[in-house]
């Protein structure tokens, strides 16, 4: 197998250039807060390649903005405890030294697969890449629940301690979204906004063939999927991938693919469903 966690100094920014997508345009009123054009000085960082992807997610972004020229981080991962239960989490206080405000941040970082049998909309019709979560719920979630704890009476003491006022925080979200599309579906044909965030294809396994994807692959572990592709330097042939795909397939897990060639690196999920 190939290189598991490179750890070199650029590795926060294939997350940082990861596309963004802009949820305002279809009844989702956040505002999107954007790392991707963020200057950040020059610091040791090594990728935290034993963590979850969600939680290397936020170890990115919490570099980004401590070593920013903008941002000045006031608390991350704020648990707000009720009076008998956790009543959920804030990700990110920040005060925004260039428009001179506070902000309230939430930030995701998701894999997404384009199933038009989902729904009449189009925001309706994105899904994980084993049916385990879907684009619609995870805004439906935040709408109802993570932005609207910042006005709760337990988030209160948080906010005096730091000296806030609810009524003065502008609420903004960091969705991070790798978007992928069925074979013969052209990204053209959607809005911008998913356009933008589209990174590559969702085949059957009965669509990789030798014919069809000749060259070599990589296989990441999810613990890899924020890894610049170019980063590793073991490629399998194109029957060490299908053993592997089918061991996976059988388990009904989905597979991410690199698949080399003297033209780059694509990128495509080979699905179970």
């Amino acid at each position: 197998m190939g290189k598991k966690g490179s750890t070199s100094e650029g590795d926060w920014t294939y997350f940082q250039q990861g596309p963004e997508l802009k949820v305002s345009e279809f009844g989702f009123p956040f505002e999107t807060f954007s790392v991707r054009k963020l200057k950040v000085s020059e610091q040791a960082f090594q990728f935290p390649s034993q963590l979850m992807l969600g939680k290397q997610a936020e170890y990115c972004f919490e570099f980004m903005v401590k070593h920013s020229d903008r941002y000045e981080l006031l608390a991350a991962n704020i648990q707000i405890q009720g009076e008998e239960q956790t009543l959920g989490e804030l990700d990110y206080l920040l005060y925004d030294s260039e428009i001179e405000k506070n902000l309230h941040v939430e930030l995701a970082c998701k894999f997404y697969l384009f199933d038009e049998s989902l729904g009449d909309r189009l925001i309706e019709k994105w899904i994980g890449p084993n049916r385990k979560d879907r684009l619609v719920e995870k805004l439906q979630k935040l709408k109802q629940h993570q932005f609207p704890l910042l006005y709760s009476e337990a988030t209160e003491p948080l906010l005096e301690s730091l000296q806030l006022q609810p009524s003065t925080i502008e609420q903004q979200l960091c969705l991070k979204s790798f978007l992928f599309l069925p074979k013969g579906m052209e990204k053209s044909n959607l809005p911008e906004a998913f356009s933008d965030c589209v990174i590559g294809r969702h085949i059957t396994i009965d669509d990789f063939t030798p014919k069809n994807y000749p060259g070599s692959f990589y296989l990441p572990q999810k613990k890899e999927w924020l890894l610049s592709p170019e980063s590793h330097t073991t490629w399998i042939s194109f029957g060490e991938a299908k053993r592997q795909l089918d061991e996976k397939l059988a388990q009904k897990r989905s597979a991410l693919v690199y698949h080399k060639t003297n033209k780059g690196i694509e990128l495509f999920f080979v699905r179970w469903w």
